[in-house]
């Protein structure tokens, strides 16, 4: 993350999903961005604590945001063309804040 931001304070836009078995999981959004007429949010696994968990590598998760009578819900992208597109959209408007490692296990 950037110095300049650090400098200014930080104050993480958090989120809070349940999973298919009702299991909570906290998520920091860091990006968001509008791609096809769709909605996506970058997101990593939320850990709350001191400036050092900062500097700890974590899992960038990409989610579409949908819409379903009126109310949003965030799903993974199955579609391998829109998810590499969508993560190539964001890797360039973070790479500015936070190194990426290429992760082959897909």
């Amino acid at each position: 993350m950037s110095e300049e931001v650090m400098e200014k304070g930080y104050d993480p836009d958090i989120i809070t999903l349940l999973d298919e078995q009702d299991v909570e999981h906290v998520f920091e959004v860091i990006d968001a961005t509008d791609f096809n007429d769709e909605r996506y949010l970058a997101v990593v696994p939320y850990a709350q604590g001191s400036a050092e968990l900062l500097e700890e590598d974590a899992t960038l998760i990409i989610m579409k945001v949908n819409v379903q009578d009126d109310e949003e819900f965030l799903d993974i992208v199955e579609d391998d063309d829109e998810f590499y597109s969508v993560s190539e959209i964001f890797a360039k408007r973070l790479e500015e804040f936070y190194e990426f490692e290429e992760n082959d296990e897909e």
